[in-house]
């Protein structure tokens, strides 16, 4: 259980430093950023769907009966939460909805960071293989998050070391954070709660994947934007295939 913790731990940290590295990026190569964000979101997105649907639900539904029902809620509820951060923060034009100035956008990201914290937990407690399946693609988007929560506050017109400290705390810190706080409860839960918690992570993982990046990388419309999708499923199959 105590490796379990610190792999946890250290995967929850490798997740805020990929982040960090996303705001660096676009603070130092705002160009080369823009031109590449569509690439990071298509090929997080291959893997969060693919690890989802090839192994944390059919995990969930050996350990919990109704899974399917906590998937299903996963997925719609974090729907809701979304749907819920746009009427509060977005204007009334939806071609603006990703990068509306302020900084209450800014605390939905930190929130949603944190949950990352929690899926990290519930994940590596199911097993060390299931929290890497879990997180391949988490890290992954992370690296695109971290530019759009310093655009936002740059946005905002915030100064861009304010911007950067800002981005840092909110959408980095937050999920070793959450990780922290959810460990210690997550660890003690009986296995068909632990299968219930999965099923809600793996239907929260599927919103991400399919309805947050895609729609934002498609609107891009870059090029090699398929194969980036298609490697992210191909690379994430492989991972699961090779355990079986």
């Amino acid at each position: 259980m105590e490796n379990t913790f610190w792999t946890a731990l250290g995967t929850s940290l490798a997740a805020a430093a990929v982040t960090t590295a996303g705001i660096l990026t676009i603070r130092r190569f705002d160009e080369w950023g823009r031109r590449n964000t569509a690439y990071f979101m298509c090929f997080a997105a291959g893997v969060l769907v693919s690890a989802s649907f090839l192994h944390l639900i059919p995990r969930s539904l050996s350990m919990n009966g109704d899974a399917a029902l906590y998937v299903l809620a996963g997925f719609f509820g974090l729907h809701l939460l979304n749907r819920g951060l746009t009427v509060f923060v977005c204007d009334k034009d939806p071609s603006r909805a990703d990068y509306d100035p302020g900084i209450v956008p800014t605390f939905g990201i930190g929130f949603h960071s944190l949950i990352d914290g929690f899926v990290y937990s519930t994940a590596f407690t199911v097993s060390i293989f299931t929290g890497f399946v879990a997180t391949a693609g988490m890290v992954l988007h992370e690296f695109p998050e971290g530019m759009i929560t310093y655009l936002l506050l740059l946005r905002g017109g915030f100064s861009q070391r304010t911007s950067l400290i800002l981005a840092i705390v909110a959408a980095a810190a937050t999920t070793p954070v959450g990780m922290l706080i959810s460990y210690p409860l997550i660890s003690r839960v009986h296995e068909s709660t632990l299968g219930a918690l999965l099923a809600l992570s793996a239907g929260a993982l599927v919103y991400v994947g399919a309805t947050h990046l895609l729609p934002r990388a498609e609107r891009e419309n870059r090029r090699f934007s398929l194969m980036a999708l298609l490697g992210g499923m191909l690379i994430a199959a492989v991972i699961v295939l090779s355990k079986s």
